[in-house]
């Protein structure tokens, strides 16, 4: 069976131990109005070849849609404990807004790489017209080490208002190598609640011109 996204066994090196470049469309319902995130994060290399292993049934070289649909299931299961390392705020709100189940969700393989679909609708529809909203996409722990890819890192879909952008920051690189000295031992002695990982973390601001 493939392997979960944090299921791994970890190396005898430091943070992080998986790689992830994410594409993300901001996704906009008829009245103009925010209603989701849809995810493509697409794995390094060592992590597809675990994750694939065993899958390929018929033993073809091939993996069909429905070799892979289990190993989508069981990925975006687990991230459910990790609130799907997508935390959305409206401006001027600390709290994150609260995020619905996945949907159409699928991985593709190329051969050497994965990468994982889905969407993830927020459980009430938001106006970035009148506060600015922000998307951030990182673990927590620093595990996995999100980067937004460099050409169409992030766009707006489905029906937005004419103004809308999205537009993202770019990542602090003294911090990211800094990070790459610490130790194993620094990060198994975080905490459950440590939020180290959102340092590294590239903010999508999503914001519509007022009518």
């Amino acid at each position: 069976m493939g392997a979960a996204l944090l299921g791994l066994p970890s190396s005898a090196g430091a943070h992080p131990h998986v790689w992830a470049t994410v594409r993300s469309e901001i996704v906009f319902g008829p009245d103009h109005k925010m209603t989701g995130i849809r995810h493509a994060w697409t794995f390094d290399e060592f992590y597809s070849a675990m994750a694939v292993q065993g899958l390929d049934a018929d033993g073809d070289g091939v993996y069909s849609k429905e070799e892979l649909d289990p190993l989508a299931k069981v990925n975006v299961d687990s991230l459910k404990e990790f609130a799907y390392f997508t935390f959305v705020r409206a401006a001027g709100n600390d709290n994150f807004l609260p995020l619905e189940p996945p949907e159409d969700y699928s991985i593709d393989y190329d051969g050497t790489l994965i990468t994982l679909h889905f969407t993830l609708p927020l459980q009430t529809a938001v106006d970035p017209g009148t506060k600015a909203v922000t998307v951030d996409v990182y673990d927590p722990s620093f595990f996995v080490a999100f980067g937004f890819a460099e050409k169409a890192p992030v766009k707006v879909a489905g029906t937005p208002a004419e103004g809308c952008t999205a537009t993202m920051e770019t990542p602090d690189r003294e911090v990211a190598e800094a990070a790459k000295a610490l130790s194993e031992s620094f990060f198994s002695q975080l905490g459950p609640g440590s939020d180290y990982g959102s340092q590294f973390a590239q903010t999508v601001t999503v914001q519509c011109a007022t009518q």
